[in-house]
This record gives C-alpha cells, structure tokens and sequence, in this order.
C-alpha cells in the first residue's frame, strides 16, 4: 500500500514582500474606498510576515519592506484612527533610522513625533540628524532651533543656526538656472534676531550685539534698533544704547514707544544727561499705561534727586580745591 505525501510549501520572506508589493499596488489602483483599504491590509500582513520570516531565516529585512509598511498604516489611519496609525507608523520609523540611517527616516520620525505633541522627543530626534550632518534646509535647522529653546538650551539653539549660517549646499538659481553654493540659513533680518536672541538668552551679550547689529541694518522697523539699544545698555556701552534707540525711534513702527522711551531716559541717566533723560521720561510719563506712567514719573524724583546730589558733590570738590 503507497501513501502519497503532499509536499507542503514554505513561502520564504522575499515571497511575502513580493505578495505584499502586488497588494499595495492593487490597493492604489481601485477606486472603491473599502476595496483600497481592503488591499493594504492584506499588503500589510504580507509585510509583517516578510519581517518575521526574515528574522526566523536570520537576516535583516529590508529597508523597503519597513517603507511599505509604513505607507499602509498611513494609508489604514481611517479604518484604525489616525493616532493608532501614527504610533505604529513611529515603531516603523524607530526601526529605521537604526538600520538604514537616512536624512528623510529621521525627519519622517520627527514629524510624526511633532503631531504627536512630543516635542522633546522631535528636538531629539532632529538634532540626532543635525549630530550626523543630515540637515540640509533652512527649515530644518529653523525647527531645531525653535525646539531647542522651547526646551530651554538658548546656547545650543544658536550653536545650530550658527552652523546652519556656515554649511553651504549648492542651490539652482530659478532665473539664470546656475548652480550656487549658498549658506543654508540666509542672513536675513528674521533668522539673524532669532540668532541673537538665542545668544541673549544664553546671556552671552557680546556675542548677541554683533548679530543686532547687522539685524537692525535689515530692519524695514525701527524695533531692532530698541532691542539693540537696550542690548547696549545691559553692556554699559551707553552713547551706542542711545545712538540705537534714538534711530529706532526716527525709524518708527516701534512696538512700545513709551517703553523705549525709558529705556533711552536710562541711558541718559548713566551718561549723566539729567535733562535729557528727564525730557525722555515726561515724554514717557504721558503714556495711558498705569504702569509706565508710575515708572517714568519715578524715574523723574530719582533724576532730579540723583542730579542735586550730583552738583553738590562737584560744589564740594571745587570748595576743596579752591580751600587748597
């Protein structure tokens, strides 16, 4: 008596991402809604069964395997919710920049981290592709930026766009179509205030001016100048705080005016300049804002105490040299 055995088939894990390949592209050409998602879920378990096949035949799956995969949980979000879609798309793309470390894994990554309201975990990973030189735009080194001063690191936020400033890549110019090697982040007024803010924040001033400087040059305002003044001034560099903050105000379209205003009277205070820093501060003075006006009428008694006290010392000095 014979017994005829069947052999059963062993589908290996390149059969498995061949079946969900064909899946997917089933599923982008239906029209049918329900058939589409019908063929990416049917092209979604191919792939998972490719990676566990793989790693049973012991070798690494591959980088368009994990690519698939994530393209079909993106395209499931409306059959499983887009936050289930998100968080197994984020699995996908963990798994990625570990094994194939590519710029546009880690910036999938950090989007997804982004709408998923995980910003330190966004700024990790950003500055994980800024660390192996990845960063080649404008935008990216701008949101690493930001990032890193939401989460409180002013001086590594200004270390990047620094570098950012440096790093040339070559662009294609729309007009003339040559190609150029320009800076990655422009000079321009935004970046450079956001650059010395950065430094401001780190409380490194003197590293902050330089880059005001050339901001307020910028400038189509006259608000660069005040905060370069007021930069000035915490420095003790007293005629350049009153130079700047006096061209703001020529140059108008200033935030806060009056606050200005004080800002300047102090200047001239520290020169010495009582009268004009008493004509500041009146000016001040006429403000609606309660708080302005108080301090500005204050700032008044203590210059005109500070400038009696000024000439009776110079009247004792000379009373003493005159004596002598």
């Amino acid at each position: 008596m014979f017994i005829s055995q069947k052999k059963v088939e062993v589908i290996t894990a390149q059969g498995w991402s061949l079946l969900g390949q064909a899946y997917f592209q089933l599923g982008t050409d239906k029209k049918s809604e329900s058939e589409k998602l019908d063929y990416y879920e049917k092209a979604l378990d191919s792939m998972l069964s490719a990676v566990r096949t793989a790693e049973l035949e012991e070798y690494k799956p591959k980088e368009n395997w994990y690519v698939l995969m994530a393209a079909c949980y993106s395209e499931l979000s409306s059959r499983i919710g887009k936050e289930e879609a998100l968080y197994k798309q984020l699995d996908i793309y963990e798994i990625l920049v570990n094994l194939y470390p590519k710029k546009m894994y880690f910036i999938q990554l950090g989007g997804i981290y982004g709408q998923l309201d995980r910003e330190l975990d966004y700024m990790i990973t950003l500055n994980a592709a800024y660390q192996k030189d990845l960063l080649d735009k404008e935008s990216e080194y701008l949101a690493l930026t930001q990032l890193l001063l939401l989460n409180n690191n002013p001086y590594w936020a200004a270390k990047v766009l620094e570098a950012g400033r440096i790093k040339k890549v070559p662009v294609i110019d729309e007009k003339t179509k040559e190609e150029k090697i320009l800076p990655v982040v422009k000079d321009n007024e935004k970046n450079l205030k956001l650059l010395a803010d950065a430094w401001r924040m780190a409380q490194e001033i003197e590293l902050a001016i330089p880059i005001m400087e050339k901001a307020a040059r910028l400038a189509k305002d006259g608000q660069t100048f005040i905060i370069l003044g007021s930069l000035y001034l915490s420095e003790d560099k007293l005629e350049e705080a009153v130079d700047a903050i006096e061209q703001g105000l020529k140059k108008g379209k200033v935030k806060n005016p009056s606050q200005a205003r004080l800002t300047l009277g102090q200047a001239h205070f520290e020169l010495q300049n009582f009268e004009q820093a008493k004509k500041e501060f009146r000016i001040a003075a006429r403000d609606d804002d309660k708080k302005i006006k108080k301090t500005a009428n204050s700032w008044i008694k203590y210059t005109e105490n500070e400038e009696i006290r000024v000439k009776n010392i110079a009247l004792r000095r000379d009373y003493i040299q005159n004596q002598g």
